[in-house]
């Protein structure tokens, strides 16, 4: 699984990265998390609001800080 942890390095995109690692280790799945601070390459997801979560591809979270709960049951799916 790739997930991408897309934010400019403002507090809630720190926050976002924290919660996604711990929600890959408690989904205990097997995940490469990338961290993308480089706005072109937010926008080529379509994404105008960060931070976001994109997961092989597919925006999963946008806008908002999830909980470690929330996260887990969509990277469960």
């Amino acid at each position: 699984m790739e997930i991408k942890v897309l934010g400019t390095g403002c507090a809630k995109c720190k926050s976002l990265e924290k919660v996604t690692r711990e929600a890959v280790k408690k989904a205990g799945v097997d995940a490469t998390i990338t961290k993308v601070e480089d706005i072109v390459e937010i926008m080529q997801f379509g994404v105008m609001t960060t931070p976001a979560v994109v997961v092989n591809g597919q925006v999963v979270v946008k806008g908002k800080v999830p909980s470690v709960d929330e996260l887990t049951k969509l990277l469960s799916k």
